[in-house]
């Protein structure tokens, strides 16, 4: 059975494919305790941001995707669990790298699994911010290095 993966991209002001991409978060938000953000505020998110998305057309279902706002700040980074581990975080974040040459984020403190995938890639805790989430939950702040051989390595993963 061949496999027919499609790199896309959502540009700000559509809701393309916000449906799949608020399940899929759902169900991570259900399984890890993680993005907990309300329907309201991700939809609103989703559709001023830019989306970055992996679909699999031959099973009909959201990979992963990344909302960035205009600056480079990641708001959304999903890969479904069936699909981790086969490199569609790292190259969503090397597509926003490219495209923005800066990347940011915040992750919760707690949130060992998010902090180890960022960390691998080159991104260095800036500062932790207290009571960041609706729920007071802590967060770090963290920013790509500028180590230019970090975005060259994330480039890489993209002509593969």
């Amino acid at each position: 059975m061949s496999v027919n993966i499609r790199r896309l991209e959502v540009a700000p002001g559509s809701d393309e494919f916000v449906e799949e991409a608020w399940r899929l978060k759902e169900r991570i938000r259900e399984d890890e305790g993680v993005l907990r953000q309300r329907k309201n505020f991700f939809t609103n998110a989703y559709t001023r941001s830019r989306v970055f998305l992996y679909r699999d057309e031959t099973r009909d279902r959201l990979i992963g995707f990344a909302t960035v706002r205009r600056d480079g700040y990641l708001l959304f980074l999903a890969v479904d669990r069936a699909y981790r581990g086969q490199g569609f975080g790292k190259r969503l974040i090397a597509r926003v790298a490219e495209e923005f040459g800066r990347v940011t984020c915040h992750a919760r403190t707690t949130n060992q699994n998010a902090l180890n995938f960022y960390q691998s890639l080159g991104f260095e805790i800036a500062r932790r911010i207290e009571n960041y989430y609706e729920d007071s939950g802590d967060a770090y702040y963290l920013q790509l290095g500028e180590d230019a051989t970090i975005r060259e390595k994330l480039a890489n993963l993209l002509r593969r």
